[in-house]
């Protein structure tokens, strides 16, 4: 058997699976349980097969996302047991984070000793995340004014345990920018602190004179270097952990979690399809990339951020493949961990989306004025919150009592929040790596010969190079 008859193989076993399920989804035929199981643990096998022909990560991580939804419908008590393989994977991606940003930053700025270039790619970031990002709310905002998703939502007699709230003021956020120690920053997880930490270290390190410069430089050359190779070697364990991610997700939340609040998930995402499909898409041929070579890039990413509902996970693999699809490592290493705080394409969407939801919910009338303030007091106070699984969460809640709205629709909306935290976190990936390509094309220096010949299996973890 070949990659090519694997593949044939498991649509087969998909089709007849499908086919068996819809039959019994009918009630045409009542089908045992036991053949309904079968069905799906032979198309479980059958991927399986063609993950190993494929011998692609990404083959992998769509395979083990696939058995981890059937574990969490099949054995629901047995996978929240699996907690502890999420949380492993999570905490090994979150240790290169610091080093690799540290490295890179100064590698980037000071390598090159063009401080000028510095403050173009900040402010060229700065007026591109904030352009989207509004874009991002004003979809947000249209789509639950269409859809009225919370109208006639009736509040449940169980609600889960919110997550308590810490008000930060505006002067609060901006200090918050600045790293008080650059350990405790790095324990702390404060992507913005390392960035912050790393540019001033640079520019330090580029004035100084080049028989001084060039050691340090050197080491951390080989430091970057290192944790790409790190995060290739962690990146074998990730269909482990994201397995494990979905089965706990889908244990917890069940598949019945979606009746009553089914028509706010379908116009989250469908908000998100928008736009991807009418913002980012047409960035992307504005700017003339290979839009499918792109999607082959940040494909391993994406899936990661998808399982795992961080963004910090994605981070190491992000950064590495945009390199290899023609963003300088300097603008990818800038850009990328900027837009973690600034651009937050999903989540902006998600918020203006469910603030709203909640006045419906309430029976609170608000004008479409009052709607885009609170969103925009949302999107500035939702900066730097990309890393944590549901911050956002925290962050509607605070606005929310700031606009005397009642706090019950969103204990209502907590329990399937993990399922919304899924594709705001993977749009705000997307977003990210599009940006990278976008200011490096803005300074010239996108390579274009790199990115048409980019080979997702170069950029695989598990290929044998």
């Amino acid at each position: 058997m070949n990659q090519r008859k694997a593949g044939l193989l498991a649509l087969i076993v998909f089709s007849v699976s499908a086919i068996i399920h819809a039959v019994d989804w009918n009630g045409v035929v009542d089908v045992p349980l036991i053949v309904l199981s079968v069905s799906r643990w032979a198309f479980v096998a059958a991927l399986c097969i063609y993950s190993w022909f494929k011998k692609s990560l990404t083959a992998w991580i769509m395979t083990s996302m696939v058995l981890g939804v059937l574990i969490g419908v099949e054995f629901r008590e047995f996978s929240q047991h699996l907690a502890f393989l999420r949380q492993i994977f999570l905490n090994l991606v979150k240790t290169i984070v610091a080093p690799l940003l540290f490295s890179t930053l100064v590698v980037g700025i000071a390598g090159h000793s063009n401080l000028k270039q510095v403050g173009r790619l900040g402010w060229k970031s700065l007026l591109y995340f904030e352009v989207v990002t509004t874009i991002a709310l004003i979809i947000g905002i249209i789509a639950i004014n269409v859809s009225q998703a919370g109208v006639g939502i009736v509040q449940p007699e169980i609600l889960e345990k919110l997550p308590e709230t810490k008000k930060l003021t505006w002067d609060e956020h901006i200090v918050d920018i600045f790293p008080t120690n650059f350990v405790k920053a790095i324990f702390e997880g404060k992507v913005l602190q390392i960035v912050v930490f790393s540019v001033l270290f640079a520019i330090g390190l580029a004035m100084l004179k080049e028989e001084k410069k060039r050691p340090m430089l050197r080491a951390c050359e080989s430091l970057s270097e290192a944790m790409f190779k790190f995060t290739n070697i962690i990146m074998y364990f990730a269909p482990v952990g994201i397995g494990a991610a979905m089965a706990v997700t889908v244990g917890h939340l069940g598949i019945g979690v979606l009746e009553n609040l089914f028509k706010l998930v379908l116009t989250l995402y469908a908000a998100l399809l928008v736009f991807l499909f009418c913002v980012l898409l047409p960035i992307a041929m504005f700017i003339k990339i290979p839009v499918k070579k792109f999607v082959q890039a940040i494909r391993e990413p994406v899936s990661i951020a998808f399982a795992t509902t961080s963004s910090d996970s994605a981070l190491p693999k992000a950064m590495e493949n945009m390199e290899k699809f023609g963003v300088p490592r300097k603008i990818v290493s800038f850009v990328i961990p900027t837009g973690y705080t600034f651009n937050l394409d999903g989540t902006t969407l998600y918020l203006s989306l469910a603030s709203v939801f909640v006045a419906q919910a309430a029976n609170m009338h608000m004008s479409i004025g009052a709607q885009i303030t609170m969103g925009l007091i949302l999107m500035l106070t939702s900066k730097g919150v990309a890393a944590v699984p549901r911050a956002s969460l925290v962050i509607l809640i605070a606005t929310a009592e700031q606009f005397h709205l009642p706090l019950w629709p969103i204990a209502a909306i907590f329990g399937i929040d993990e399922l919304m935290d899924m594709a705001r976190t993977s749009v705000n990936v997307i977003g990210n790596t599009l940006a990278s390509c976008v200011v490096a094309r803005w300074e010239g220096e996108f390579d274009d010969k790199k990115a048409l010949a980019f080979n997702e299996h170069d950029a695989d973890a598990i290929i044998e190079k």
